[in-house]
């Protein structure tokens, strides 16, 4: 087994509410796997008194009513669906194909990602690209997607000084992740493009584009392309 996943989950109490069940020490898809077969588990369960799981790169938080249950009835109820784990055939991931615009003024970092990995811009937009990302969680800010499974060719470490302000839709690198702001918010990531994609939306039945344990690919597009696609006034 790998070294960095537990043999057997480790729980920590998160707040009154909540507990923590963690995989592993590290950032790896298998353990990311064993965190999205113990959500499919956990919701298909029906657990009288769970309220919400949520899956994090390496970690599952259980929201329950103290009032129906709590941790010492909650593990080892955990603990005998992790025996089971490697026999749950969690869903397929679907997979989102999102328009980014690369560079210009909707990528005004992607000459310092370029420059800091000694390639070329173009390299830059093909190597970002390429990938199918896996979604390991959503976070940050509503319905941030972090990704795993980016190109070691394209790891940029974050801006010295962030932002203020960061727009709707701006595809950004920091370290060895990439993800994409569906609001606009502050943020340190060195931008490299765009999506006219709205990730979020309160109007919406729901108001979530994409969900963890899914998978992602960008699509390159021009910017007269990015401004047919544009909604709302948050990527203006």
């Amino acid at each position: 087994m790998d070294s960095l996943r537990f043999d057997r989950p480790k729980f920590r109490l998160a707040g009154d509410r909540g507990l923590l069940v963690e995989f592993g020490d590290a950032i790896t898809p298998e353990i990311n796997q064993s965190v999205r077969a113990m959500t499919f588990a956990l919701e298909t369960a029906a657990v009288p008194g769970v309220r919400e799981v949520i899956p994090t790169y390496r970690s599952v938080v259980v929201v329950y009513d103290p009032l129906t249950t709590n941790p010492s009835l909650l593990s080892p109820l955990i603990l005998s669906l992790h025996e089971g784990l490697a026999r749950i055939d969690t869903p397929a991931p679907k997979e989102s194909v999102i328009p980014v615009c690369y560079g210009g003024e909707y990528g005004p970092d992607i000459a310092f990602v370029a420059e800091h990995n000694h390639i070329g811009t173009d390299d830059v937009i093909r190597l970002h690209s390429e990938p199918s990302y896996p979604i390991y969680m959503l976070g940050f800010s509503p319905g941030f997607p972090f990704l795993g499974g980016l190109s070691e060719k394209l790891h940029t470490p974050r801006l010295t000084s962030p932002r203020m302000r960061v727009l709707a839709g701006s595809v950004g690198i920091a370290n060895n992740q990439t993800g994409i702001y569906p609001i606009a918010s502050p943020g340190g990531w060195q931008l490299i493009g765009r999506s006219p994609v709205r990730l979020f939306d309160p109007e919406r039945p729901d108001p979530f584009l994409l969900r963890a344990g899914d998978t992602l690919r960008f699509e390159p597009i021009t910017p007269d392309e990015y401004q047919r696609r544009a909604v709302g006034d948050e990527h203006d």
